[in-house]
This record gives structure tokens, C-alpha cells and sequence, in this order.
């Protein structure tokens, strides 16, 4: 059976599937393994198209060269992706390359949800915009959801929160992104692994001015020394913070109780949005592999009519629904599947 390779490289992870017709996925450890007679297509997750692709595209070097130009905006995605691109070629030059964009299930963000306050010479001439990422995760939970609770995808209100070594939170109404967090790059939103999160550009302001802080060094501590990392330590993974935190570190258990406020104040921002909640869905490494961020999370939702069963929520094995039968809201664990919706784009695109 024929079957698309997805080259999935993240911003801490390099993940290789073989994808088959029927959607069966299969891992492979290295491209040393695939037979190119039975590839049809390799897929590439690209996070940042900027406003150029909202749509799957065949690599050229037309393309190559405008993902190039928008690695400054997604530092720790799209420089990966290129050299994912490169060697993906090198090893399967004579098959279809095609860039599969994060950012392009959220062309349907609304205006209001997608302009910055800023001078029309920076929205029309500069791009800066919000334009949204982990689309191809949001897009699969959005399809899962409601496949899941056997109900229909219209009027359907979902917040899915895709908490990994990258997180942001979306709404989704009727199946399509009407707001999330990250915006013009993927550090705006929620505190991450190592990334910062929003923080008031009056500060990143000051810290250039006051302190010599260079552009460069800026980028830097942002993306790879901030977040969960930034405040707690270590690694910043989420693993290595609840064990600190059950241990007595102060800086962990602040680092899990930052977190777990921004998430919750994301999920009611994003609930707005979204006109109302009836499903919340948990998804990627944390979100699927941490039952103490997800009761953390929702013990700040009760407002929201948000409410977990204890023993479901410890047990959880994706996909499932963890809610208290007395929820109205659903909460759901899914299993993150980018290599589906990034193999079925780019069997679309090839035929």
C-alpha cells in the first residue's frame, strides 16, 4: 500500500511517520528506512507561512526561499524545517515535496481577533498580524471532538489547548479557528517549556534601554531560557517541575501555578471568543501525559461549569473524555495526530 512520509520537525522533537491510505500511521526512526518505491508524497509540517501560504504547496525553490525568509519570525521551527526539507530531498529526490502550514487553519480568524492596535503601515506594508499556530494539531482535535461525543460540528463550541514543549489555546466554532494565543510568532500567549510567553513590550523595552540588552540576547533568552524554565530551573520540562514541586521547590510550584493561571485565563479568553464553552480538549505531551496540569487547569474553570472525574483524569489513556458526569462542559484527552492531517493535505494536493 502506498503511503505519505511526514516529516514532522517541532521545535523539540523530530518525528517521522509513514502514513497509509486508510490512515494507518507507522514511526520510523530514520529516513534510511523508507522505500521510496512506496511513497507517494513527503509532507512537511512547516509552522510559519506568514501571510503568503494559507494552503498546502509543492517545494520548489521558489518556496524553499520564502520559508527561509520567515524563520526569523518562528526561530525555533522553521530553521528545522528546512533542514527536515533538505535531507528529506537528498534522501527522496525523485518524489513530491509538499509544505504543510500551521498557521493556515487559522486563516479563518476574524479580523478583530487578528489585528494588532498598531499603524496601518504595519498591518498593510509589514505583516504584523496574529496568524496562529499548531494548526494542524488544532484542526485534528477539532475533528475528533465531535466524532468522540457523537455530536455534530456545527454550533460546536470547542477550546482546545495544546500544551507541549509549545503551547496556545483555541477557540474553534463550527469546526473552524475563530482566535488563539500565539500571534504574530509563536512566543506570544501562554508561558511554554522554555519560551516566555506575552509579557507587556513596555518591559522588553526597558530591558533593552536600561540594561544593554541586545536584540540577539533578547530572541534568545525569550525563546530558550524563559517560560517554565525561566522561573523554575532546570530544564523547564513539566516531568522535572511537578517532581520538584512534590519535593518542596518554591520555584517549581510557582512555576506550575503561573502556568496553570495563564492556561485558565487563556481557556475563559478563548471561551469569549468562541461564544460559549461545551468542550474543552486537552492535547500534545502535557496535555495528553499530565493529569496534575489538566486538574490544575480546570480547578481554576468551575465558573465555566467545567468539572473533572478525579479517577478519569489519573487513568487517562487518549482518547477519552475525563469530565464528571455532571459537567456540562465535556473535557476531553486526544491524542495529538499531526501526521494525519498533514498526510491527507498533501495526498489532496498530489492526488
Amino acid at each position: 500500500m502506498s503511503a505519505i512520509l511526514v516529516v514532522n520537525a517541532g521545535s523539540t522533537s523530530l518525528k517521522l511517520s509513514l502514513v497509509a491510505e486508510d490512515d494507518t500511521s507507522t514511526a520510523v526512526a530514520t529516513l534510511e528506512e523508507v522505500d521510496p518505491a512506496g511513497v507517494d508524497a513527503v509532507a512537511h509540517r512547516v509552522v510559519h507561512g506568514g501571510s503568503r501560504f494559507r494552503d498546502p504547496a509543492v517545494i520548489d525553490e521558489e518556496v524553499r526561499d520564502q520559508i527561509f525568509e520567515l524563520q526569523s519570525l518562528a526561530p525555533l521551527h522553521n530553521a528545522p524545517a528546512l533542514a527536515g526539507i533538505a535531507t528529506a530531498e537528498r534522501a527522496l529526490p525523485d518524489v513530491t515535496h509538499v509544505a504543510v502550514f500551521d498557521t493556515a487553519f487559522h486563516a479563518t480568524i476574524p479580523d478583530e481577533a487578528a489585528v494588532y492596535a498598531v499603524p496601518a503601515r504595519w498591518r498593510d506594508d509589514w505583516g504584523i498580524r496574529r496568524y496562529g499556530f499548531h494548526g494542524l494539531s488544532v484542526e485534528w482535535s477539532a475533528q475528533r471532538a465531535p466524532e468522540l461525543l457523537a455530536r455534530s460540528t456545527d454550533g460546536l463550541r470547542l477550546v482546545v489547548c495544546h500544551l507541549g514543549g509549545g503551547a496556545s489555546v483555541t477557540a474553534v466554532r463550527d469546526g473552524r479557528s475563530v482566535d488563539t494565543t500565539m500571534g504574530f510568532s509563536p512566543l506570544e500567549g501562554v508561558p511554554m517549556t522554555t519560551r516566555s510567553g506575552s509579557i507587556d513590550p513596555g518591559a522588553l523595552l526597558n530591558v533593552m534601554a536600561a540594561h544593554r540588552v541586545t536584540r540577539e540576547a533578547l530572541e534568545h533568552t525569550l525563546n530558550f531560557e524563559s517560560g517554565l524554565k525561566g522561573i523554575a530551573g532546570g530544564s523547564g520540562s513539566m516531568l522535572e517541575v511537578e517532581q520538584r514541586a512534590a519535593a518542596g521547590d518554591g520555584d517549581a510550584r510557582l512555576a506550575l501555578d503561573v502556568f496553570a493561571h495563564r492556561v485558565a485565563g487563556a481557556v475563559a479568553t478563548m471561551a469569549a471568543s468562541a461564544g460559549g464553552l461545551d468542550v474543552l480538549v486537552f492535547t500534545a505531551g502535557i496535555g495528553e501525559n499530565s493529569p496534575g496540569t489538566r486538574e490544575r487547569v480546570c480547578a481554576r474553570l468551575g465558573f465555566l461549569d467545567v468539572e473533572l472525574a478525579p479517577a478519569a483524569n489519573a487513568g487517562a489513556d487518549p482518547d477519552c473524555d475525563i469530565a464528571a458526569d455532571a459537567s456540562r462542559v465535556r473535557v476531553l484527552v486526544v491524542r495529538a495526530r499531526e501526521e494525519l492531517v498533514a498526510a491527507r493535505a498533501a495526498r489532496a494536493l498530489v492526488g
